[in-house]
């Protein structure tokens, strides 16, 4: 039995201090989702470890320099043609540079104060619990009744 399948690995990181935590309002979303906010990520490159892929994308999509970056969760589903996709979440509180947005969107420090009034979009609440928590470790979507549904996993 071939117990293989495509994946698509994905990162996103929180990049956090004391009172803010660092979001990208992205560019080019579909017209529900205009203004909507993230944490910024990436794909994983062909032959590039997870570590670098992650240092890598922050580096490009923030400006920031980030170190010791640690794994904390999982956001994956399976797509209409069987391509699981991972998202790996990891946060860091050590950065260094000048904040810098890309053409991904733009990257601004968001007080914790003001993180339940936010336009979070794409399940970046549940993920909060991932990155904060140690209650959960992944984020599965999976299809029921034609639409994907979300559960947070212990």
């Amino acid at each position: 039995m071939d117990r293989s399948s495509k994946i698509e690995l994905t990162n996103m990181c929180l990049i956090y201090d004391d009172r803010r935590v660092l979001v990208q309002e992205k560019q080019g979303l579909k017209e529900k989702y205009k203004g909507g906010l993230v944490f910024p990520g990436g794909h994983v490159e062909p032959d590039e470890s997870l570590l670098d892929s992650v240092i890598r994308e922050m580096k490009e999509e923030t400006g920031l320099t980030i170190h010791n970056p640690q794994p904390c969760g999982f956001k994956d589903w399976i797509l209409e043609d069987g391509t699981r996709y991972i998202v790996l979440l990891y946060k860091t509180d050590q950065f260094e540079g000048e904040l810098k947005s890309s053409e991904e969107g733009r990257v601004f420090w968001l007080d914790r104060s003001e993180i339940d009034n936010a336009n979070l979009i794409w399940n970046i609440r549940e993920l909060m619990q991932i990155f904060e928590t140690d209650s959960f470790s992944e984020f599965f979507f999976k299809i029921q009744n034609g639409t994907y549904e979300g559960k947070l996993l212990g």
